[in-house]
């Protein structure tokens, strides 16, 4: 049960759900690569991958911090190739990275849809396909990406559909890479939060009160649960955070909550 010496591949992870699974695997002493865009500081927005690989080699981790732009197969490719050269393979891949925009048609505008589309599915794809030939060595390869349970529901797809489009879309990559790779020894699964987690994406979403939202830990244990498990019998399941920790055992959720006590809101597209 442990991530001891595997090597993860994390896109986004330089801040937020993407780091709280980099430092987990750390605390294993796994070899984290921070693939992501933010390579400088932005007063915007906290976090390079500079700082969450020196955080992960705190946690106990070795780390790797790659620029990379997931709408860039040559950076993508560059990327893969340079975690085998560094740590000589690769055992899991993480799509975290992910765009968002929580608009309608008309206050939407098409560079953001097209921003949405190539960065969450497109992405997740190019990730998948460029990780894949290393992945096929690994003694129990995962792939895991941060999307929910794929929905046709009108109420999702009403109030933002360039958003649910690029999300379900990562959604219908895990089901159909978890179709195709069956067979193979591969894990491929998603994972969502139950809740909504206290990530800067908050931004993009008016109104939400952050202390009635959970910390990325959750998140990042229960991926941790998740990439420990047997991947060749553990394939195409759409994963809910609390869900998964339930089953390991945990009983104490208040300890995820940024404010303990507070009625906790629901995440998107889920019942």
């Amino acid at each position: 049960m442990t991530l001891a010496n595997k090597t993860v591949f994390i896109t986004g992870a330089s801040r937020g759900i993407g780091l709280a699974i980099a430092l987990r695997a750390a605390r294993d002493g796994a070899n984290v690569v921070i693939a992501a865009k933010s390579a400088v500081p932005n007063p915007k927005l906290p976090g390079t991958i500079h700082s969450a690989a020196e955080a992960v080699e705190q946690a106990g981790g070795k780390a790797l911090a790659i620029r990379c732009d997931i709408r860039d197969e040559a950076d993508v490719q560059a990327a893969i190739a340079a975690t085998v050269e560094r740590f000589g393979g690769l055992d899991i891949l993480v799509n975290n990275a992910s765009a968002i925009w929580l608009a309608g048609v008309m206050d939407t505008p098409m560079k953001r849809f097209d921003l949405m589309q190539q960065v969450n599915a497109r992405g997740s794809f190019l990730c998948a396909q460029a990780a894949l030939p290393e992945l096929l060595k690994s003694d129990n390869p995962h792939i895991l990406t941060l999307a929910p349970p794929p929905s046709l529901d009108p109420r999702w797809w009403g109030p933002h559909t360039g958003y649910t489009l690029a999300k379900m879309g990562m959604s219908l990559v895990t089901l159909g890479l978890a179709a195709e790779l069956a067979g193979k020894g591969i894990g491929v699964n998603a994972l969502w939060p139950r809740t909504i987690i206290a990530t800067d994406a908050l931004n993009m979403i008016p109104g939400i009160d952050p202390a009635r939202c959970r910390t990325p830990d959750i998140v990042a244990d229960a991926a941790h649960a998740i990439l420990v498990c047997d991947a060749a019998i553990t394939n195409g399941r759409f994963f809910i955070d609390e869900e998964v920790l339930a089953e390991a055992g945990t009983t104490d959720f208040e300890r995820y909550a940024v404010q303990p006590g507070q009625p906790l809101l629901p995440d998107l597209f889920l019942d």
